[in-house]
Formats: structure tokens, sequence, C-alpha cells
């Protein structure tokens, strides 16, 4: 293997050849995380050295079950980002973090605008197959069914982990979880003491952030923070300028108490930017052209969570969050949205073999919409309610088997009761290696878009919601492997393959007069995830990835949307690769490179890509980091997501960054 590396060409191979030759090491390096949860303290920087593989099996996950468990014990297709990963990467804002999760597909369109998914069904600002939470509050828009990424954002250095799960988590977060879930963990107050700036600046970005932590007392601590970015506009392919820059402003803070057998934390955060609409610059609204304005985005939100630890195996939780978003998208329409969220779980232990947890979660939320003669919601005003009851039982059997079986029974106001049941077997045949099973039944469940738009105009351009449009189904099964097979070398794989069925389509009217949203696709995904970490020496560690998804989706005979299937199944690249290495080039210093492959989307074309990133990072002192990262270091430019006239050429990106703690 050191032969090969060192016989490795400087000059990249694009295409075919680069992903081939991934693969050759990304079998010897394929797994799950890949470093420690460390303490978030900013006056720490942690070295490789000071991880074994074994320790990096050791994570507590919490996202798999809802309760703190091994990552090497949790029998899902789970990666675990954290603090160190992020800030070793040189990433400037939340996508570009989860560009290090291999079960993840990433694409930026431009600026501010990404698609993030798993396994297929990718759109911008519409990946309805993600569920995503922040500290617990889920981001998932009930208008659009989709995460808007451009306004989600925290303080990258108070990040403890991200959770990343390929495949359906229905049982335990709900009706939207169907292809993934991204949790995301800031770390307890504690552990963020003191003062800490950061600075950076590049070519196309520029962000400060602030940040004070602080003791009330031997049982509570605190942290407040404030930061401001700006990106910098993108250019397409032909060298136009797709006036797609952004601002935003950003404050928050967190407060930590623990008594005893009790926990309680508060996080609360608020912001407020604007950006540009990118290219064409305009839409055609029956047969109108309408320039299109900048997007005004406010909001803040509060979460509270309160947990107790009553020995035997008992734990009570309980937590409750406030959200306010605002969003004006001129002039075609703006909304603003208030939700609120309560949640209980109660985890018991019976006798040595049942670990049981049940839940019930309420939601409430209020969309007030202002409909212009372009674009409408009706009714303008809508209140919405959502609940659950959830209930999993982990059982324990002779030969290190587990059995884990739950059920959750969902509501909504669009289509009523919804059930989401799974089953999991795991097997540890060894002490480091774990053997999993999974079906799941999930579902995504209608949004406002699909429910209630209305586009004005004269046919054929009108265009309305579906008033009988229904859940989307998936039913899917799972097969995994995750292990330690040496001491150096970290091993995951998963098969799995989710049948679809009441996909949604376009079609038209009985008087096709207008078109209207239905139920008219499915199909069967297929794909296999790979990855994993080596340790080649005790300061130089290697990761790589493969993903492989091949997709048959089909519409149902007399189906107007023919074009259903082509058009979603272009959105999701079939082959991913992924290779990584991790340097300490001594006790001050350190180097970070990464290449990535990512075959074409045929439709609308975007070529496949390799793209090269490196960082370097130097400890002036024990308080003190100096940065430098350099994305698409080969210079060549590349696109990622949607057509090549209003898509950002993504070139060379040049970041400076300096860290400073006191």
């Amino acid at each position: 293997m050191k032969a090969l590396i060192h016989q490795w060409p400087w000059r990249l191979p694009r295409g075919r050849l680069w992903a081939e030759r991934v693969v050759l090491v990304g079998g010897l390096a394929a797994a799950g995380s890949v470093q420690a949860i460390e303490p978030a303290s900013s006056t720490v920087l942690w070295r490789l050295t000071e991880l074994s593989l074994e320790e990096l099996g050791n994570i507590e996950i919490t996202s798999v079950s809802k309760r703190g468990e091994r990552l090497a014990d949790a029998p899902a297709s789970v990666y675990v980002i954290t603090a160190s990963q992020i800030r070793r990467s040189g990433a400037t804002n939340l996508p570009e973090a989860l560009r290090l999760a291999p079960n993840l597909q990433v694409a930026r369109q431009s600026a501010s605008t990404y698609s993030v998914t798993a396994r297929g069904f990718a759109g911008i600002s519409v990946n309805k197959m993600m569920l995503v939470l922040v500290d617990g509050r889920s981001v998932y828009s009930p208008l659009s069914s989709g995460v808007l990424w451009d306004v989600q954002d925290v303080m990258l250095e108070d990040i403890d982990r991200i959770e990343v799960i390929s495949g359906p988590g229905g049982t335990l977060w709900g009706v939207n979880a169907v292809n993934g879930i991204i949790n995301i963990i800031t770390a307890e107050a504690g552990r963020t003491q003191g003062e800490l700036v950061a600075v950076s600046a590049g070519n196309r970005d520029a962000e400060v952030s602030l940040r004070h932590g602080g003791a009330l007392g031997e049982q509570a601590s605190y942290r407040l923070y404030a930061k401001a970015f700006q990106r910098h506009a993108t250019r397409t392919e032909a060298g136009v300028d797709i006036k797609d820059k952004q601002r935003n402003r950003q404050l928050g803070g967190r407060l930590d108490w623990q008594s005893g057998r009790d926990k309680l934390a508060l996080v609360a955060n608020a912001y407020e930017g604007w950006r540009e609409q990118p290219l064409p610059g305009s839409i055609v609204i029956s047969g109108v052209t309408i320039p299109l304005g900048p997007i005004p985005t406010s909001g803040a939100n509060l979460v509270a969570r309160w947990d107790r630890q009553l020995g035997d195996g008992q734990r009570w939780m309980v937590q409750g969050y406030l959200d306010h978003t605002r969003r004006t998208t001129t002039p075609t329409f703006g909304d603003v949205l208030n939700m609120a969220d309560l949640q209980l779980q109660h985890g018991l232990q019976f006798g040595e073999r049942h670990a049981f947890a049940w839940g019930a979660e309420v939601r409430r939320g209020r969309h007030d919409v202002t409909n212009t003669p372009y674009l409408a919601f009706l009714p303008a005003q809508l209140t919405q309610t959502w609940s659950a009851l959830f209930a999993q039982d982990e059982i324990s059997l002779p030969a290190n088997l587990r059995l884990t079986l739950g059920a959750r029974l969902e509501h909504n106001d669009y289509t009523g009761r919804e059930w989401l049941p799974s089953a999991r077997l795991a097997w540890k045949p060894a002490p480091d290696d774990l053997l999993w099973a999974a079906w799941s039944r999930t579902v995504r469940a209608p949004s406002r878009v699909d429910r209630d738009n209305f586009v004005p105009g004269q046919p054929p351009y009108r265009l309305a919601g579906g008033p009988d449009v229904q859940s989307e189904v998936a039913k899917v099964l799972e097969l995994g492997y995750r292990g330690q097979p040496s001491k150096r070398l970290n091993l995951s794989a998963t098969l799995f393959r989710a049948a679809y069925d009441d996909l949604r389509t376009q079609e038209l009217t009985a008087n096709r007069r207008a078109a209207t949203f239905g139920n008219n696709m499915a199909g069967v995904l297929r794909g296999i995830e790979l990855w994993g970490t080596w340790q080649v020496a005790p300061t130089w560690r290697l990761q790589a990835s493969l993903n492989r998804l091949w997709q048959d989706l089909q519409v149902a005979p007399g189906s107007f949307d023919v074009n259903a299937p082509r058009n979603t199944e272009s959105t999701s690249p079939a082959r991913r690769s992924h290779l990584s290495a991790a340097w300490d080039l001594g006790p001050a210093s350190e180097l970070d490179v990464s290449v990535r492959y990512v075959s074409k989307l045929p439709f609308p074309l975007v070529p496949s890509y390799t793209a090269l990133d490196l960082r370097w990072g130097w400890r002036l002192s024990p308080a003190a980091e100096f940065s430098l990262a350099v994305r698409n270091l080969d210079g060549g430019g590349h696109g990622e997501f949607t057509a090549v006239a209003t898509r950002s050429e993504l070139d060379r990106a040049v970041l400076a960054k300096l860290v400073l703690s006191f």
C-alpha cells in the first residue's frame, strides 16, 4: 500500500480513472467516524496521536436510538462528524462541513444555495427526504418539504459533533425522516469557557465570530456568541455574474445547569440577513417576465431541554422549542412561520433483556403568507397540528444478538394517521465487529406546496396544489457491517434497497385547463455505502469512501408527467468517491488534503468532476492558530447542480483564518 501511495501521480486524473483509484485505496480504508468527541475548548488543538481507532468506536451517539450508545454498537448506517474534523476541513458553513460525511450528497448551485441529501432525491432547497435537527430543533420546512440552508447557521467552533444517518428514522423521529437524519449538536457551555475570536477572509467568503463563556456558580455555565459573514457573488462557466451574494448576522447563547440527577439546557439564536436571487434573475408566469429582487430573511428560536436520570436504566426527558422565521421572496410571495413543539421521552430497563423507550410529541405551527398576483397559498393563513406517539424495545438475545422493535403513530392535518414501524437485528460475532439488518416503513407527508400552492394565470399556465395528494411511502431493507479488522483499520459497509410508492408527480386536471400534483410515480433505489479509516502511521491517517446508487422509477400508465422519473433520477450521481489524508507535521503544524470525485448528472447535464482541497494549520501559541485553506486547488472549475447557464462555476477559493482564545 505504501508503494502504491508513493507512486501516485501528482497530476490528478479526471473522471472514472480517478474513481477506480479511490476505490483501490477505499478498499483498505473505508469506515465510520474518524475522530473522538473532544472538548470544544478553543485552547486545545487535538492531535491524531491522541486518538486510537478503538477510542473512535467508543464515541457516544444518540440519533439511532434516542439514547446514548457506542457508535460501534449502533445498527445503522451512521457517521459522526466531529469538532476536530470540522476545524481541520477549512469549512466555512454547515453545508460545506457536511461534505465530510461520506453518506451524504452535497451539491452547490450558487453562493448560498445547496442541495444536501442521502440516497437520491436531491433538490435545491427541497431535499424532501431529509430531516435536519439543530440541538433537537427540527428545521424541516412544512412549506416546501425541505431545508433552507441559506439560513441554517451556527458558530462552527461551538459544534460538538454532527451525527449523520443515511436511511429511514421515522420510528423515532417521525415523518420526513425518510432517507436520512442530520443531527447537529453543539457543545455544552461548560466546555466553551473563556473568550474566542475567529476571523477569516478570502476571495469567496469573509466572516468574524466572537464568543464569551463563563460560569454561574458551581452548577451552571453559559456562553454568548455573535457572528457575521458575507459570501461574494459567483460566476457561471461563461463568466456571467450570477448576482448571488449573501450577508448575514447572528447572535445567541447557551446555558447549561446540572445538579445531581437533573440537567437543564437552554439554547437561543436570532439572525437577520439577505441574499440575492441568482440567475436567471427573473421568472415567467402566465407569459409575463418578472424581475426577481433580494430575499430578506430573519428568525429567532429557543430550545429548552430537561433530563433526569433515575437509576436502574430509567431516564426522563422533556424538551420544548419555539421557532420564528420570516422570508420575503420578492416579488412572488412572503411568509412568516411560527412553530411550537413539545416532546416527552421515558426510557426504562426491564430486567437484563429489555431496554424500553416510549415518547410523545405535539407540534403546532402558524403560517402566514403574503400572496401576490404571481404566487399564492390558499388559505393564506393556516394553523396546523402534528402529534405522535412512539415506542421501542431493544431486546437482548442469546449468542450476542439484539433485536429492536419499534413503531410510531403520527397524525397530520393533510393525510391523518401515519404508521411507521421498524425492526433491527444486530449481531456481534466478535467484540470489534457488528453485523446488522433492518426493515423500516416511513413516509414523507405533503407540504403546503403540495396541497395549497396556487399559481394564477390563463390556461395552461395555471398550477394548483393537489387536494388529494397523499404521503410518499418508502419501505427500506438494509444490511450492514461495522468493525475493526485490525488495530489500524476501521470499516463500514451498507447495502440498501428502498421501494418507493405514491411519489409526487405533476398532472393535468380533468378539463386540462390547469396542472396539479398527484402521486403517480413509484420505483426502487438500490445502493452501496462504503467508508473507513486507516491509521498508516501515528501521525498519518487516511480515510476513503465509495457510494454507488442504482435508480429505477416509473410513472403509472396515463400519467401526464412522463419525464418525472428522468428528472428525479438525474439529480443524484450514480457514483461518488472521496479520499482524504491528515498529517501532523510536527508539534505546531498540520496538513489536510481531500480529493472527491462525483459522476455526471445527465439532465440537465452536469459533467463529472474531481475536486482537490487542501488546508495547512499552524499553531502560533497554545491560544492562537492560523490556517490557510484552498478549495478546488487544481483551478479548473466545475459545476455541481442545475443547468450550466445558471449554476456557479466553482473555481479556486482561498481562505485565511485566525483563531484566538484567551
